[in-house]
């Protein structure tokens, strides 16, 4: 990452030096250009492949663990999750596992639906049970108002 970072002032520096008149950043062989263009192209790859190398070391540390996994739940007689199914799932394009952020408005459809469900709830009670809740609710705020804490 410091190397990019470095990279992109370096390119800038250099194109302010070419127009102050100092560098001469601007004028490069076309054989220095091409040099420059290789580097790059191969440090693109040189990242590409130590990523992939990185993921493939990733991938075979996860098999052998669940081989141990497998070995401990045969030994006991543990049976497996089926988790896998779930991940695939979650996994979204850029390869990460995990649930989906909810947007705002997502979250607030939730809010209104659980209310609704509590407010059904309270609608399918016994008109009794609803009086002795409302009397419950009234002593308690009574005996709030009346009670001093020390």
């Amino acid at each position: 990452m410091d190397f990019v970072a470095k990279q992109m002032v370096g390119k800038q520096l250099g194109a302010v030096k070419g127009a102050v008149g100092g560098g001469g950043g601007e004028e490069q062989d076309p054989e220095e250009k091409k040099k420059q263009e290789d580097e790059e192209a191969a440090i693109a790859e040189a990242r590409r492949e130590a990523e992939e190398r990185r993921k493939e070391k990733h991938r075979k540390m996860e098999a052998e663990r669940e081989e141990m996994r497998q070995g401990i739940r045969d030994k006991y007689g543990i049976k497996k999750k089926e988790e896998k199914e779930e991940e695939q799932e979650h996994m979204d394009e850029s390869g990460r596992i995990g649930r989906k952020k909810k947007s705002p408005e997502e979250m607030r459809q939730e809010a209104a639906a659980e209310e609704e469900e509590d407010d059904s709830l309270m609608a399918q009670l016994p008109v009794d049970l609803k009086s002795v809740t409302d009397k419950f609710n009234t002593i308690k705020t009574d005996m709030s108002e009346k009670c001093v804490t020390m």
